[in-house]
């Protein structure tokens, strides 16, 4: 997930394209999308790794978080779309019995510039891509 013409907001659909470059039998689905609107990228997987990135005040650019679907709380504001977020989307999915993965595992990037328009990485970042994406594929066994 992210967007790609905003810098470092694009590394997760980097590494992803790093993985379907090492592990190339995988369904690799790179989206802008959030929220409600993943549900079409989700239904009908048993498993879904999202990747994703992050910003936080104490992290350093290209470090990696694995986080569990179960650590999210759906939202309760539904008032708009903007309050769908995965967890609520994925609770959605499963309300209107839709084959849903079982097994959802989300990973987040430290970013250093997620808001500066460019087509690339900041340094620091994509000199990461690499072993994150390989950190990804040994955690997973893909």
């Amino acid at each position: 997930m992210g967007n790609p013409i905003l810098t470092d907001d694009g590394v997760g659909i980097e590494v992803a394209q790093r993985i379907r470059e090492q592990v190339p039998h995988l369904d690799v689905v790179e989206t802008s999308y959030a929220g409600i609107a993943l549900l079409d990228h989700m239904v009908g997987y048993d498993r879904l790794i999202i990747i994703d990135s992050i910003k936080t005040e104490g992290g350093a650019p290209g470090d990696l978080y694995s986080v569990d679907v179960e650590d999210l709380k759906p939202a309760r504001d539904l008032s708009s779309a903007h309050g769908i977020d995965i967890g609520t989307a994925l609770q959605v999915g499963r309300g209107l019995t839709f084959h849903m993965p079982g097994t959802i595992r989300i990973y987040a990037i430290e970013v250093k510039d997620n808001t500066t328009f460019g087509e690339a990485c900041t340094e620091e970042v994509r000199a990461r891509i690499p072993a994150i994406a390989r950190e990804i594929i040994g955690e997973e066994k893909l």
